[in-house]
């Protein structure tokens, strides 16, 4: 226009030569992943093991559908969720106070700038235990509260204790820190003790973060509870584990169905709740 010659558009993008360069990178340092782990997808296709795979998922067809049965997987799946919100419970009452106590934000000995040496020593040792116990899976503590308690969901509910006990003390103490400490900090000066800080300067700023965070982890937990059962930790886990061994897919079949409904419920619930909290 006005005796000007437009100019095409570019039919190039300008960033592919960016985007290739990555893609052969990513592949360059996945190749030696694949190969360690000897990843060999071409082996699920081979003629016997296409055999094998289907007269496995062939036995789960049809699932087991008596009232009896059902009513037994019923209870257990209560059992898992049980299971799951009986942990979270218990690793609140551990990861609430090992938060408060590494958070440096609520450290009287900081508000003039540095933390006094005592006081620092003992927030790093809460945060070295907080790492351990988030550092050992649940499957593993649940192994050691088989052994030490038995069979049934005492162990279960230990063993998600302990685990996301440290897990949920590491976030909400990231999260007491992130936020905004002034008013925090006027409430330690002014005598404030630190519960009253935390209450009145902390908790109202952060009260939906950390909710919404501690839903999440339930959600988490319930799948948690399921895996643990095959270790014995009681729940649906160790039903479908104990007729896995039975070669009954029939039942192994309508507990996964009931699993995935489970599953599908705690997401339901906890979206519904990070509705109702936002």
């Amino acid at each position: 226009m006005n005796g000007a010659t437009a100019v095409a558009p570019a039919l190039r993008d300008p960033a592919s030569h960016k985007r290739l360069f990555w893609g052969l990178a990513a592949l360059v340092v996945l190749a030696p992943v694949l190969y360690a782990t000897e990843f060999k997808v071409w082996l699920f296709f081979a003629p016997d093991n296409l055999k094998v795979t289907a007269r496995f998922v062939g036995d789960f067809f049809p699932p087991k559908l008596s009232g009896e049965f059902l009513a037994m997987v019923g209870r257990e799946a209560w059992r898992t969720v049980a299971i799951a919100s009986a942990g979270i419970a218990l690793a609140l009452v551990f990861a609430i106070p090992m938060a408060l106590a590494s958070t440096a934000v609520l450290s009287v000995s900081a508000l003039p700038g540095r933390m006094n040496a005592l006081p620092f020593a003992f927030r790093q040792a809460v945060r070295l235990l907080l790492i351990l116990l988030r550092s050992i899976p649940e499957l593993v503590w649940a192994l050691v509260f088989v052994r030490v308690v038995g069979l049934g969901a005492t162990a279960g509910v230990l063993a998600i204790a302990l685990t996301y006990s440290g897990m949920l003390g590491k976030v909400y103490g990231d999260i007491l820190e992130s936020s905004d400490i002034q008013s925090t900090a006027s409430l330690l000066r002014n005598g404030a003790g630190r519960l009253q800080a935390f209450f009145y300067g902390l908790l109202p700023q952060n009260g939906g973060e950390l909710t919404s965070y501690t839903i999440y982890r339930w959600e988490c937990a319930i799948r948690s509870s399921a895996v643990l059962g095959f270790v014995g930790a009681g729940g649906l886990g160790q039903q479908m584990e104990m007729s896995m061994k039975m070669f009954n897919g029939s039942e192994v079949s309508t507990m996964l169905i009931a699993f995935i409904m489970l599953v599908w419920l705690a997401d339901h619930v906890s979206l519904r709740l990070r509705q109702v909290i936002a």
